[in-house]
C-alpha cells in the first residue's frame, strides 16, 4: 500500500490534471459563445443575407477555431431560428433563415407579448422610478419623432426605435423574461433591419403608439401599459406583412416556379 506521504505526493498532479482539464472545457465553452455571438450578429445585420448557404469549414476558418464549436453554435442558433436545414440524412444542408411573412409576424407577436409583460412590470413599480423610466422614454420617442422631419435615415431609425423599447425592458424586468426576450428580439431584429428604410413613412405612427406606452406608465395603470406595448408590436407585425406582400419575402423558395426565370437560349 502506498505511504500517507506518497499519496500526498501524487494530489497535487491529480489537480493539476482536473484544472488544465477544467480550463480546457472553459475554452471549449468560450469559443462556442465566441462563433454563437459572431454569427448571430451577421445574421441579423444582413451580412449573411437569408436563405444563403452555411459552410461550417468556411466559418471555423474565418474565426480561427476548429468545427466542433461552430457546430455547437450553429445548432443553437438552428433551434432559435436563425437558421434553418434543408435536406435529410447525408443531404442536410443549413441556410440562413429565410425571411417570411409568417415567421414575422409570429416573432413579432411573440416579442409583443414579452415586452407587454415588460410594460406591466415597470407600471407597477413605485412612482419615483416610474418617472425616471416615462422621462427616458419620452427622450427617446422625442428623437424618433424629430427624424420624421429629417431626409430617411434607416439605421438611426432602428437605432432610436430599438433604444425606445429597451428602455422599459432593461433593468425592469425579471431574469427570465429579459432571457426569453434576450433570444427572441435579434430575431425581430432582422426583419426590422432589411424593411426599415420602407417603413420610414410610419414614424409618426410609431411615436404616437409610443407615446401610448409610457403614458400608461406614467400612470401606473399596467393593463394600458401592457396593451399599447403588444398593439405597438401587433401593429408593426401588419405593416411588416404588407411590405412583403408588396416585395415578396427573402431566402424563400416557397413561391418559386421555373417560370419566373428566363427561357433557356437554344
Amino acid at each position: 500500500m502506498a505511504s500517507a506521504a506518497a499519496r500526498s505526493a501524487k494530489t497535487p498532479v491529480k489537480r493539476r490534471a482536473d484544472d488544465n482539464g477544467a480550463s480546457d472545457a472553459d475554452e471549449q465553452l468560450d469559443n462556442v459563445t465566441r462563433a454563437y455571438q459572431a454569427l448571430r450578429l451577421v445574421i441579423v445585420s444582413g451580412q449573411l443575407p437569408p436563405g444563403s448557404r452555411i459552410s461550417e469549414r468556411l466559418i471555423a476558418d474565418r474565426l480561427g477555431l476548429s468545427r466542433t464549436p461552430v457546430r455547437s453554435a450553429l445548432h443553437r442558433l438552428e433551434q432559435e431560428g436563425f437558421v434553418a436545414a434543408n435536406g435529410r440524412g447525408r443531404e442536410r444542408r443549413l441556410i440562413v433563415a429565410p425571411l417570411t411573412m409568417d415567421d414575422g409576424r409570429e416573432v413579432m407577436f411573440i416579442v409583443g407579448h414579452l415586452e407587454g409583460l415588460a410594460a406591466r412590470t415597470a407600471a407597477l413599480l413605485p412612482a419615483a422610478r416610474r418617472r425616471e423610466i416615462v422621462k427616458s422614454l419620452r427622450e427617446a420617442n422625442a428623437e424618433l419623432a424629430a427624424e420624421a422631419h429629417k431626409p430617411g435615415d434607416a439605421d438611426r431609425f432602428f437605432e432610436l426605435d430599438h433604444a425606445f423599447h429597451n428602455r422599459y425592458v432593461d433593468d425592469v424586468v425579471g431574469p427570465r423574461l429579459l432571457t426569453l426576450h434576450r433570444a427572441i428580439k435579434p430575431q425581430s431584429d432582422r426583419y426590422s433591419r432589411l424593411y426599415v428604410s420602407v417603413l420610414l413613412d410610419q414614424v409618426a405612427t410609431s411615436v404616437k403608439e409610443h407615446e401610448k406606452i409610457a403614458a400608461s406608465i406614467a400612470r401606473g395603470d399596467a393593463d394600458a401599459a401592457q396593451r399599447a406595448a403588444e398593439t405597438n408590436w401587433h401593429n408593426a407585425a401588419e405593416r411588416l406583412t404588407r411590405i412583403i406582400a408588396k416585395q415578396g419575402e427573402r431566402g424563400s423558395w416557397q413561391d418559386w416556379t421555373p417560370d419566373v426565370l428566363p427561357a433557356r437560349k437554344r
